[in-house]
């Protein structure tokens, strides 16, 4: 815009970015050790947990330890896991498995993440946490070497770039201390382990996309409790992932697909994979005279131990999904994400207490004190398996880990390479066709995401940035045949043209529903994701 923006200013002891688990965990914990410290969190979603997505079988654990009365207090946790069924999927065949140990469920209970969040944003409230939904964290502010706060982004940018007749500017929230709890793959996060190379030393992080639909289904069809895992089809033997499908609340299924962002074959599209999934004939059934009522997606970061960056830098750190904190093989992060949120809280109450040193530094100790680094390490070697040996090697490998040596191996697999190395060129990888939606069982990226109630102003820059635009079509298009048109679960990326030979990439950043998928899985590292307008985006309803 060329011009300064004069920017309202607000100081704050602590700053946290992200009201997901790890960073409502944060900042209850946070009132919980230092009550007189002055705390806000940020959230870009239109409200809390609008953004919030997962299966989810939530492991109470970390809940217990930072609200032991969650129950009394009516946290939405309800619906106990009863029944486990781990299933490997032929075209035509179901084989029950046994289920290992990791993926045994007693105890834990099967809930709308989004919803959870929603009443700990409430619980943070009540402590006296400043929470604010609708802000985007858009930029960082950084003075002598330090992270000093982050600035909301701007409203009422014009698509040109100039200021519209609605413009208001963002705003300078200042911190001692910046906790970054944006989930996969963070705008600023990445921006972070850039600037203080973070990532030094550490295996390059693996990511994967899950696509999740919320349905309705016939009372006499619903069993409460049940928790459904399958692996193999329709994926092959070298592509990992694998899908979820919960029995829970009245009379519903949450249902979803995911796929490991490690894949080799740029025509396959995890959003048709998961459509065809579910007309399995040991599946379909599940949704026999139902309706879907909600879609979203995202990415989860999946490298584990091995792939965690260092988690304290000069004036802030890193928790949850935006370090990387999931238990692959368990399939769940929420206990994972909150305990590392109420890790950096302990760490930063800490600091405040001790003269307000630059680093939480106490924070990288705390963590390999931890249950968090005793689980994490000791199924280190799962997920890197499955890349390095395929379906039946990583099996094996999983086998051999979890029931001989119980996680403790002598050694510590890497992660090959980024996931975005990986892809084979177009003319080197057979074609995937994928049977057309039914309107039924199964359906189309556009009608899925109008249940997902994305929206951004029409007016605004668009939030997805191509770093040179020329790649989309002599790297992407020549050599791949554009897999961002069928990796983006959303619709966002169109290629037009291509039938009178000028083929050329139409980004509908409308439709973005914030995977992040693009971002990671871009052969050529080629688009940046940043935020949009605060506000914008999904909004996923109650249950999600």
């Amino acid at each position: 815009m060329g011009e300064s923006v004069a920017r309202e200013t607000m100081e704050f002891d602590v700053v946290i970015v992200g009201a997901g688990p790890s960073g409502l965990a944060a900042a209850i914990r946070l009132k919980q050790l230092a009550p007189e410290a002055s705390v806000c969190v940020v959230e870009k979603g239109a409200e809390v947990g609008a953004h919030i997505l997962s299966g989810a079988v939530i492991e109470p654990r970390a809940l217990d330890e930072l609200l032991p009365d969650w129950r009394e207090r009516g946290a939405p946790l309800t619906t106990p896991a009863a029944d486990d069924r781990f299933l490997y999927l032929t075209a035509s065949r179901a084989w029950r498995l046994p289920t290992p140990p990791q993926m045994h469920n007693h105890g834990n209970y099967i809930a709308s993440l989004g919803d959870v969040c929603r009443w700990l944003g409430r619980e943070a409230e009540a402590a006296g946490v400043e929470v604010y939904p609708g802000f985007a964290a858009a930029g960082l502010i950084e003075e002598d070497g330090r992270i000093g706060g982050i600035v909301t982004g701007d409203m009422g940018i014009t698509r040109e770039g100039t200021r519209g007749p609605n413009f208001q500017p963002g705003m300078e929230l200042r911190a001692t201390y910046t906790i970054f709890a944006e989930g996969c793959r963070g705008s600023l996060a990445k921006r972070l382990m850039q600037r203080f190379d973070l990532r030094e030393g550490r295996n390059p992080q693996t990511y994967a996309l899950g696509c999740k639909e919320l349905w309705e289904i016939p009372r006499d069809n619903h069993h409460p409790g049940r928790v459904i895992h399958t692996i193999g089809w329709p994926l092959d033997s070298a592509t990992y992932g694998g899908s979820f499908l919960y029995h829970w609340g009245e009379n519903l299924i949450s249902y979803g697909f995911v796929v490991g962002l490690d894949y080799r074959n740029p025509w396959l599209s995890p959003f048709e994979e998961m459509q065809r999934f579910k007309t399995h004939p040991a599946i379909r059934d599940n949704f026999a005279g139902g309706r879907r009522i909600a879609y979203g997606a995202r990415a989860l970061s999946e490298g584990g131990l091995q792939s965690l960056p260092r988690l304290t830098f000069p004036g802030g750190c890193l928790v949850g999904d935006a370090a990387g904190f999931l238990n692959v093989p368990k399939i769940k992060g929420t206990h994972t994400a909150m305990k590392s949120g109420m890790l950096a809280a302990e760490a930063v109450a800490e600091a405040l207490a001790a003269g307000r040193p630059a680093e939480p530094s106490g924070y990288e100790a705390k963590f390999r004190a931890s249950w968090l680094h005793q689980e994490l390490h000791g199924v280190r070697n799962v997920r890197p398996a499955f890349a390095r040996f395929g379906l039946w090697g990583g099996l094996v490998n999983a086998a051999l880990d979890t029931y001989v040596l119980r996680g403790r191996a002598p050694w510590t697999l890497a992660h090959p390479h980024p996931d975005h190395e990986g892809l084979l060129n177009a003319d080197a990888a057979p074609r995937i066709a994928y049977p057309k939606p039914d309107g039924e069982i199964t359906f189309d990226r556009l009608s899925s995401v109008f249940i997902s109630n994305t929206n951004h102003e029409e007016d605004q820059p668009a939030h997805l940035r191509l770093r040179d635009p020329q790649l989309a079509v002599s790297v992407n298009w020549e050599r791949y045949r554009s897999p961002e048109t069928r990796y983006c679960p959303a619709g966002v990326y169109e290629i037009v043209g291509a039938e009178e030979g000028s083929p050329r990439l139409q980004i509908n950043a409308q439709n973005c529903v914030h995977c992040k998928t693009c971002d990671i899985k871009d052969p050529g590292q080629n688009i940046d994701w940043v935020t949009p307008e605060g506000g914008g985006g999904p909004v996923y309803p109650s249950g999600m």
